[in-house]
């Protein structure tokens, strides 16, 4: 499996996770934000190389969205520990990634392999995620008081964590009732 252009910018990404978390808790908001703000648009060029260039891999498809996962849930649960987003939205949303990469562990086990291919709800739980995280470190790291904006983005996320982890669960569970005599794949899409 080769290593591609897009590839070894999602591992460069995921080598800034240790350092904007260092940053944070250092108190060094503002470097912390752009670093996470180079990490956004590493996640942007990656995915345009991607798709512009062919160069698509089955190693993209699965370090893509790991990289964004351990992003987002170092930044969460640091954030939970510094008291910075209440316990509860970190609880959700790491909870939500561990029950997701189980069931596509437990359903490759089970011989009913599943296509990584998120679902509408997934990105938009993303994308709020991602700008909660964006928005905790600017208000961090620079004047004005986004105090009423993230609480209100605390809930979204809340609800879409919640949300796409319902929609997750009854598609797992069709997954794995299937076996392909319906007209479904036993190894569809899932995730």
């Amino acid at each position: 499996m080769p290593v591609t252009i897009p590839n070894l910018i999602t591992i460069g990404r995921l080598f800034l996770v240790p350092f904007t978390v260092w940053l944070i808790v250092q108190g060094e908001a503002e470097t912390a934000f752009w670093f996470f703000i180079l990490a956004g648009v590493s996640d942007a060029v990656d995915g345009f190389l991607a798709r512009q260039f062919n160069l698509r891999s089955e190693l993209g498809a699965y370090l893509d969205p790991l990289a964004d996962k351990i992003l987002l849930v170092s930044i969460y649960v640091t954030f939970a520990v510094l008291n910075e987003i209440p316990l509860w939205i970190t609880i959700l949303v790491v909870s939500r990634d561990i029950l997701i990469i189980g069931a596509v562990i437990l359903a490759g086990m089970l011989g009913q392999p599943v296509e990584m291919r998120p679902r509408v709800i997934s990105k938009a739980n993303t994308a709020a995620q991602i700008v909660l995280a964006g928005l905790v470190l600017g208000d961090l790291a620079f004047p004005p008081d986004l105090a009423m904006v993230r609480n209100v983005m605390v809930v979204l996320v809340g609800f879409l964590t919640i949300a796409s982890t319902m929609v997750y669960a009854v598609d797992w569970v069709r997954h794995m009732g299937s076996d392909g005599n319906d007209g479904s794949p036993a190894g569809g899409s899932l995730i």
